[in-house]
């Protein structure tokens, strides 16, 4: 099993996943504390500056859209917020965010107090009375677990032990509850969409270890999904897709805290279903309209709202969880998919505001939700997503001395206080230019990677690097200026096991140009590079003369030698040979411009 790495200890270094970070990181410092706060104040009767009578809305210094004190959905964003936040304090050691997140807990606190010492929501605790009476409410639930699991990650990662204190205030609520519903309504517990609180009370129990924790996990351990995956049948196609990976989560952490086999197999089956027994579009998405695909039909139902955000954030985390429990590469393929193709492609990469959707249709264009008006659930998914980087490219097998390279994002590591390890795509310098050596074939590329582990005493271990699906043959391994021939690869990885003190690896994998095409329109293509989707800059199917097995025959690369160029800019191709000159660039470079994935594949 692969242990996941403490955040604190790693740290990105400049490059296009650093990018998205830091924009992320501005739009967490630039909301107002009182704006994420408002509903929870509300809630609790505190009565905000200047908000008494509401003169003008317009200019109302409030949060609206699903955040609107009139949204039934109202406060969700803030748990998103404080589990962003926490992280970057982590990995960051930012004192300034730190600072903020500490005042708005300190203000729930006070909320908690004034709601009679237990209760910590955002919306009324008559919600879960319409639950009991089966009334339609929408999600109190989902609202409830993201301020949960932010107050919890604001301890884990930021230290704050006040959210530990709030997070056991709302235990005690939740265990009332919960105890009172199974003699009136038991139901009503699997109701709101109430997926995530398993994984939140798992999580609770194997910190604290605390008997109420494991009793709240107990009474969410049963939802009828359970029941479907472990007879073996298909129990996602027409699911809320949102609704359904969070019980995933939960089965997973389960398996951490209590070591029972049976949640690592219904976390097995859940991926099954979710992933090997269905496609998924050539971006890794797989759902249409927030609701999952059946198997073989994602091309009837390519259109404007497929792929939702909060699908390709949480079908990550899942994956992580399997990565982590079988260290089978497979896992790490996918999320390197899913980082270019959702996470970086689904934010902007100005203001970093989300798309909801991820459209498919020929000639899409991508609709980017604003600062304050919107906050879809996708806002909030998309604010932890980028603070999710550091820990997806290292983990730890201590019971074999080994530590994995999972993802080739510009970082440093601080194994121990005597190993630091760190990762860059290698470049040479020269006044911001970027050159390569005789491997590079006059390209630039991401994947010429260098890796620099320094040791302060010399130390042996095994330093082993996840070998891509996508390279397209052996990779080139350069040891200390000294390459080295014939490196087996097993199991998807590059071993290199010896004593470590001041040394330099350099690798190169060599990414190809392919296509993938759809199951029910096998004449639909898609090209990538590597594990990036490259989209034509055009406002319709045009379609492409082309033969299958050779893409480069349909696309030729294309590059600009500048000294501000780097290879993340890069990915660049126009056709060649056909009757529309269309320029191809990657999915997760588009904002504004109107692009089509899937061409209609025309015979030679």
């Amino acid at each position: 099993m692969l242990k996941q790495i403490n955040f604190e200890h790693v740290h990105l270094l400049p490059g296009l996943f650093c990018e998205r970070a830091e924009v992320n990181r501005s739009y967490l410092m630039e909301l107002d504390s009182q704006g994420l706060l408002q509903n929870f104040y509300l809630e609790a009767g505190i009565v905000m500056p200047g908000l008494q009578v509401l003169e003008g809305p317009a200019t109302a210094k409030m949060h609206w859209g699903w955040e609107a004190p009139t949204c039934q959905l109202r406060g969700h964003f803030l748990g998103h917020w404080l589990s962003a936040a926490s992280m970057l304090v982590a990995t960051n050691k930012d004192r300034e965010l730190k600072a903020k997140l500490d005042v708005i807990i300190d203000e729930l606190d006070r909320c908690r107090v004034l709601n009679g010492g237990k209760w910590i929501g955002p919306i009324p605790e008559k919600y879960f009375k319409m639950l009991e009476n089966n009334v339609y409410v929408w999600s109190p639930q989902y609202v409830m677990h993201k301020t949960l699991l932010g107050l919890l990650h604001a301890y884990m990662y930021a230290k704050n032990e006040t959210a530990l204190q709030i997070l056991g205030s709302a235990a005690d609520w939740y265990m009332d509850w919960t105890g009172s519903m199974a003699e009136k309504n038991p139901h009503a517990v699997y109701s709101g969409e109430e997926g995530g609180m398993l994984e939140v009370w798992a999580s609770l129990y194997a910190i604290t270890k605390e008997e109420k924790y494991l009793t709240l996990a107990e009474r969410y351990s049963h939802p009828s999904l359970f029941q479907k995956l472990a007879n073996g049948i298909d129990a996602l196609t027409g699911c809320h897709a949102n609704a359904s990976i969070p019980w995933a989560h939960g089965a997973a952490k389960m398996y951490e805290a209590t070591g029972d086999a049976k949640w690592l197999s219904l976390t097995e089956k859940f991926w099954q279903c979710a992933v090997n027994d269905r496609e998924s579009y050539c971006t890794g998405g797989q759902n249409a309209g927030e609701f999952w695909v059946a198997p073989h039909l994602l091309g009837q139902f390519m259109g404007e709202r497929n792929q939702e955000f909060c699908t390709v954030y949480n079908m990550v985390r899942l994956a992580d969880y399997l990565y982590r429990f079988t260290g089978d590469a497979v896992y790490a393929s996918y999320i390197e998919k899913n980082l270019y193709n959702g996470f970086l492609a689904q934010q902007n990469k100005h203001t970093g505001m989300p798309t909801y959707f991820l459209p498919m249709k020929p000639g899409s264009k991508k609709k980017w939700g604003s600062k304050t008006h919107d906050f879809w659930c996708c806002h909030g998914t998309m604010v932890q997503s980028q603070t999710l980087y550091p820990a997806l490219c290292y983990y730890e097998d201590s019971t074999a001395n080994r530590l994995v390279v999972g993802q080739y994002i510009p970082s440093t590591y601080r194994r121990s206080d005597n190993v630091t390890v760190t990762q860059s795509v290698d470049m040479k310098y020269y006044n911001d230019g970027a050159f390569f050596d005789e491997h590079d074939d006059s390209r630039m590329s991401r994947w010429f990677l260098k890796f620099t582990v320094k040791a302060n005493m010399p130390e042996i271990f095994t330093l082993s690097f996840r070998v891509p699906d996508w390279t397209k043959h052996s990779p080139v391994v350069i040891l200390n200026g000294e390459e080295w021939k014939n490196i087996p690869v097993h199991n998807g990885y590059l071993d290199i096991e010896r004593e470590w003190s001041d040394d330099v690896i350099s690798l190169y994998f060599a990414a190809s140009l392919t296509t993938e095409t759809l199951p029910d329109m096998p004449d639909r293509t898609a090209f990538m590079e590597g594990p990036i989707v490259l989209a034509g800059l055009c406002d319709k199917d045009c379609g492409i003369v082309m033969d299958n097995d050779n893409p480069e025959n349909a696309l030729t690369y294309v590059t600009e030698h500048t000294y501000d160029t780097f290879p993340w800019q890069q990915s660049t191709y126009c056709t060649a040979g056909q009757a529309e000159h269309i320029t191809f660039v990657p999915l997760y470079n588009i904002t504004d411009e109107r692009y089509t994935i899937y061409f209609t594949r025309k015979p030679n």
